[in-house]
Order: C-alpha cells, then sequence, then structure tokens
C-alpha cells in the first residue's frame, strides 16, 4: 500500500534535515493538521525511523560508526526544538555556554539555558536539560552570539579571565561578532563591557 502524501512529504522534509536534527509536530504545520502529523510521527518512531526524544519531540537519529550503535541525541537540538514548541527565546548559560565556545572540553551532564519562559526541566537518557527563567532585558537587548559570549563570561567570572580567555574567545568570533558584542554590551556591567573591549581590539595588539 502506498504512503498517504501527506505522509510521503513528512518523511521527505525529514530526510532532508542533517542526522541529529530535533523536530516537533509544528515544524509539519504547512502539511497536515496537528493530529495527523502527530500520528504520522508516531508511526515512524514505531517503524525507527526517527527516535522520540521526550513527549512532542523527535529526532533524526546519528548512528555512530565509532561505538557501533545510534549516538545520544543532540542537546543543543532538542532545547531549540523544545524553545520552538513553547514560544521560548533561549540562551546557553553556565558551562554548556562555555562548551559551546570551546572554552572546556568538558561535556556537561546538566545541559543549561536561559529563558524567558518558566523554569522547565527534561531528563534525556542521562541528561539532564533545565531552563532557567531571566528577564526579558538579559535576552532581548543582545544578539544571540552575544548572549552566548555574556553568559560564557558571567560563568567564568571576572577575577578567571585573563589573556589566555581573551585569546581564545577573540579567535573563535569574527570580526563582526566582535563589533557588535562590543556595541551590545556597552550598557551591561562595566566589567562585561571592558572584557568585550579587550576581545574586540585582541588581534589589533597582536
Amino acid at each position: 500500500m502506498s504512503r498517504p502524501d501527506y505522509q510521503s512529504k513528512i518523511e521527505a522534509r525529514i530526510a532532508s534535515l542533517p542526522e541529529g536534527s530535533a523536530f516537533i509536530t509544528s515544524d509539519f504545520l504547512d502539511i497536515a493538521d496537528t493530529q495527523v502529523i502527530n500520528k504520522a510521527l508516531s508511526r515512524m518512531a514505531e517503524e525507527g525511523t526517527i527516535r522520540r526524544i521526550l513527549r512532542g519531540v523527535y529526532d533524526r537519529p546519528r548512528y555512530s560508526e565509532l561505538l557501533q550503535e545510534w549516538a545520544s541525541p543532540k542537546m543543543e537540538e532538542v532545547a531549540k526544538a523544545i524553545a520552538r514548541n513553547f514560544g521560548w527565546v533561549i540562551v546557553p548559560c553556565g558551562d554548556t555556554a562555555l562548551n559551546m565556545l570551546g572554552m572546556s572540553t568538558q561535556i556537561p551532564a546538566v545541559w543549561s539555558y536561559i529563558s524567558n519562559g518558566p523554569y522547565r526541566s527534561y531528563q534525556v537518557g542521562k541528561t539532564t536539560l533545565e531552563f532557567k527563567h531571566t528577564a526579558n532585558r538579559d535576552i532581548d537587548r543582545l544578539s544571540p552570539v552575544s548572549s552566548l559570549v555574556v553568559q560564557a563570561l558571567k560563568a567564568l567570572g571576572k577575577e578567571n579571565i585573563g589573556t589566555p580567555e581573551i585569546k581564545k574567545l577573540s579567535a573563535v568570533l569574527t570580526k563582526k561578532n566582535k563589533a557588535q558584542l562590543l556595541e551590545e554590551t556597552q550598557y551591561s556591567t562595566a566589567w562585561i563591557f571592558e572584557t568585550a573591549k579587550e576581545i574586540y581590539e585582541w588581534e589589533k595588539s597582536e
């Protein structure tokens, strides 16, 4: 029996996504209604084409040739899918921000994000995914990259930021990122702005 048209369209869209991508029902509302989409995703999960991560959140699993098993879900993808589901704006914070900027090689046991939504915590396998409510001004006035850097700086703490940290952050950010960071943090805490200035000026001083 041939697949219904909506089923084929959903499968085709998922197949076009990179492995590890996470998605929710509303990502397919241009194809069918919620009930139909949920049935289609449930059918695919039962067949093993996709993987159910949390209620209403699925991913296109990655197979690790090295480990010879299905890799764990990408927490960043899962976090973004949850945020889309609730209409939240999120920014990585703490060890998560440090990891994403290459300031720490340790994979966090808890993936943390600040959010303009309520506090929520989810268990994904052995990993905890948490969203911490913050004032909108902590998110709205900064671009995503600037927000990520500011959260990483806060995680490090003023007293732990020296030449190695400045150099590393300057290396991972583009000139545009650094200029934007400097502009957007001018009304932030003084030490954050001064650090942004050092990051911006680092390559000039080399």
